[in-house]
């Protein structure tokens, strides 16, 4: 009996220390939640799930990310301060939402007329200092962004023929605020300030002319062909940058190999993003065509022009603060290295 007795408690002994004492690997399990900047119809959100659901399971569950869409915490221009916080631990979201909070996002996030293609971007803020130059700007909110994707080029939905420069003359064109805005403006247009769920109605009304929004492939699946008559192409006047962030105490938790893995899966992203959304823009393209929205092209001279007209307005943001400065000096520099600019 006396045996027993100690058996018995040696048993109860283990089952307790088994909870007071958790087994090593459990300190490596991570559960977040992360917001994108998309709704669930978008292209991009089921690329966001695919990526969140190849790191649950490149990690054997270590890392499990919840992948939420645009508006379940906070709205989308509130996740930097919802990262910042760790009401959200993550977010798949744009620098230039908060070129309010800090002039240079909007430098890093959309330099209107900068990029002709994601791999341009790409290299920038992976081989010349770019993404560096980003970790800088977002350190001062608590955030670390692991990486950059790109929704795609965009083209602007009009119901006047817009194939040049001097074609922007008296044209009433939505825009975001900031470096957008002051664009247009210099291309003759007269820039109105809209939220992405105005433009449709702002269109069908003739407030707007045009609008400054997305994609070929988003603008079809918001029905905006419906109110318009015509688009650009190739689109060069935006390619918005943006980046899968982490709250900086949950990044430094992280082991290594973990990072390595959300480093690699962010650009795995990345390129789904882009090819998922290269061939929808030749579907969507295809069918408004048939639906009878015509393309008003672009020739390489009226680029460029846009692109000088653009250097004045990414020279004039420069000058807000020492970080602006900083990141158009790379910039500069690097569309110079690759001919984009002379």
């Amino acid at each position: 009996m006396k045996f027993e007795k100690k058996l018995i408690i040696y048993i109860v002994l283990i089952i307790l220390l088994g909870f007071l004492v958790k087994p090593s690997f459990a300190a490596d399990q991570f559960k977040w939640k992360a917001q994108c900047w998309v709704g669930v119809t978008d292209l991009a959100w089921k690329s966001f799930q695919r990526f969140c659901n190849n790191v649950n399971k490149a990690t054997n569950g270590r890392l499990e990310i919840t992948p939420l869409p645009a508006g379940a915490v906070v709205p989308a221009y509130q996740m930097l301060d919802a990262v910042k916080s760790n009401a959200i631990q993550a977010m798949l979201g744009g620098p230039i939402y908060w070129s309010g909070k800090e002039p240079a996002f909007a430098l890093l996030g959309d330099p209107n007329g900068a990029w002709r293609n994601f791999q341009e971007a790409e290299a920038y803020f992976l081989n010349y200092g770019g993404l560096e130059l980003l970790k800088e700007t977002y350190r001062p909110f608590n955030v670390y962004p692991v990486g950059v994707i790109s929704p795609g080029m965009e083209v602007i939905p009009s119901n006047k023929c817009i194939s040049k420069v001097e074609d922007f003359k008296g044209i009433k064109i939505r825009t975001p605020h900031g470096i957008p805005a002051e664009f247009f403006k210099r291309m003759g247009a007269s820039p109105t300030i809209l939220p992405g769920s105005e433009i449709y109605s702002a269109l069908e009304k003739g407030i707007i002319d045009a609008t400054d929004w997305s994609t070929p492939s988003t603008n079809y699946r918001m029905g905006i062909w419906e109110v318009t008559k015509y688009f650009n192409w190739p689109g060069f006047h935006s390619m918005s940058t943006g980046d899968f962030s982490v709250n900086l105490n949950e990044w430094d938790k992280l082991p290594d190999d973990i990072k390595a893995i959300l480093e690699l899966a962010v650009r795995d992203m990345a390129w789904d993003i882009v090819e998922t959304a290269a061939v929808d823009n030749v579907v969507a393209i295809k069918e408004m065509k048939a639906k009878g929205i015509e393309v008003c092209y672009w020739s390489e001279e009226e680029l460029n022009k846009a692109r000088k007209i653009a250097q004045g307005v990414w020279e004039d943001w420069s000058k807000k603060n020492d970080q602006s400065k900083k990141v158009y000096e790379s910039l500069i520099s690097y569309l110079k290295l690759i001919g984009s600019i002379e």
